[in-house]
């Protein structure tokens, strides 16, 4: 037990760290984090040995994770039912585009310039279609965009985008089995079911049970997430679903998101986003820095040739258009998911399976950094201030049960 609250004493001092450096730099706090980890996990490395930092550790995996999940799951909740219903025609075309411009693009680069084998080559064209959800919801919500129509185009984009992703992989790689069956059918009764179940546990005891409708939330997130690996999928794909389901009564309890978000932010996204940079291996990149760049460039500029002028289609203001594009052309969350599962079935070499995480993590960085300072359309954040007149307390109400307790509404 010394040994783990050592550890998360360090991560979290890291994570500290890294909101300091992003307070002053006034970049993105989660693309810090991932810079910070790749720098940390070196340093580290080369002085006590590897993996002495501890991103492999299964407490902190599962910590990792659950940040990642819960991320997805507020990226979809802020995904208002009525603005999807009047932007489906936008984030289908854009989503779809984004999807298959990069698939087929690093494919062929993998095959064809690289000399990648076959299975290989679809795995990096998978590995390379994403958008991450984390990391482009973590940009909005700092940005502020998460409350505007264009950064609700843009989430609602990144889902389509990321689902053909999943779709893609399960029909080339996965087996399907009656695991994956069983593992639809359970959530498609769940999501069904989940906004009266919510609803009415609201109800009955939202004002009177400490933090029910969190724990019922969780409690939902964990057990499909474990469904989900236990068939062979991701935990991160029916969290971001059943986001969106529940994302009408997200937006009528502000103060039950904001809690939400304070746990998810503050303790558990930074172990996801620290680890992720601490799994780039710098001795690799170095060692053969081509193919490294071969593949980044391969996926952003088949995103960019790709999106840009469907982005046109919808978005005429040239800082929106460019916003757009690059922030379609971030990945990690789903790329390094799917070069793992490529990794752990025996599909890629260990080499090429750090080639993949690396390409990803650096797309998460580099079309972030680029996006934030030099296209970033901040003409909607002003019309945003100026349009919103009702304030909200810097610090929701807490309601408080029989006993005295506090508790979440």
């Amino acid at each position: 037990m010394e040994s783990a609250f050592t550890t998360a004493t360090i991560w979290l001092a890291l994570a500290v760290l890294s909101t300091i450096l992003a307070s002053h730099l006034r970049i993105s706090m989660a693309l810090v984090e991932i810079c910070v980890g790749v720098v940390a996990a070196a340093a580290v490395g080369r002085f006590f040995g590897p993996d002495a930092l501890g991103s492999n550790l299964e407490w902190l995996k599962f910590i990792a994770s659950s940040g990642a999940v819960l991320l997805t799951f507020l990226a979809g909740a802020e995904l208002e039912p009525s603005v999807m219903r009047t932007k489906i025609k936008e984030v289908t075309v854009v989503g779809l585009i984004g999807f298959f411009a990069p698939f087929l693009g690093c494919a062929a680069l993998a095959k064809y310039l690289l000399g990648w084998g076959t299975q290989q080559s679809l795995l990096a064209g998978v590995a390379l279609s994403t958008t991450s959800m984390a990391v482009v919801y973590a940009v909005m919500l700092e940005s502020g965009f998460n409350k505007t129509e264009f950064g609700k185009g843009i989430l609602g984009s990144c889902f389509i985008n990321d689902l053909g992703t999943v779709i893609m992989l399960g029909l080339l790689f996965a087996p399907f089995n009656y695991r994956t069956f069983v593992f639809i059918g359970v959530c498609t009764v769940s999501f069904f079911v989940l906004p009266f179940l919510t609803s009415r546990i609201t109800s009955l005891y939202g004002h009177r049970t400490a933090a029910i409708r969190t724990k019922w939330i969780l409690f939902v997130l964990f057990g499909l997430g474990a469904l989900a690996y236990w068939s062979g999928s991701e935990a991160v794909l029916p969290a971001y679903i059943a986001g969106m389901i529940l994302a009408g009564s997200a937006a009528r309890d502000a103060f039950f998101v904001r809690r939400f978000r304070t746990l998810t932010i503050g303790f558990l996204t930074p172990f996801y986003f620290l680890r992720a940079g601490s799994l780039v291996s710098l001795p690799a990149l170095i060692s053969a820095p081509f193919i490294l760049l071969a593949l980044l460039a391969g996926k952003v500029i088949s995103k960019i040739f790709g999106l840009y002028p469907v982005i046109g289609l919808f978005r005429k203001e040239r800082n929106e258009k460019w916003y757009y594009t690059l922030m379609m052309s971030t990945g990690l969350t789903f790329g390094t998911i799917s070069a793992l599962y490529g990794y752990s079935h025996g599909i890629v070499s260990q080499e090429q399976y750090s080639f993949l995480v690396t390409a990803v993590i650096a797309s998460a960085v580099i079309p972030t950094m680029i996006a934030n300072f030099a296209f970033m359309p901040k003409h909607l954040l002003a019309k945003t201030d100026t349009s919103e007149t009702v304030s909200q307390p810097a610090y929701a109400p807490v309601c408080t049960d029989n006993n005295g307790s506090s508790g979440l509404k």
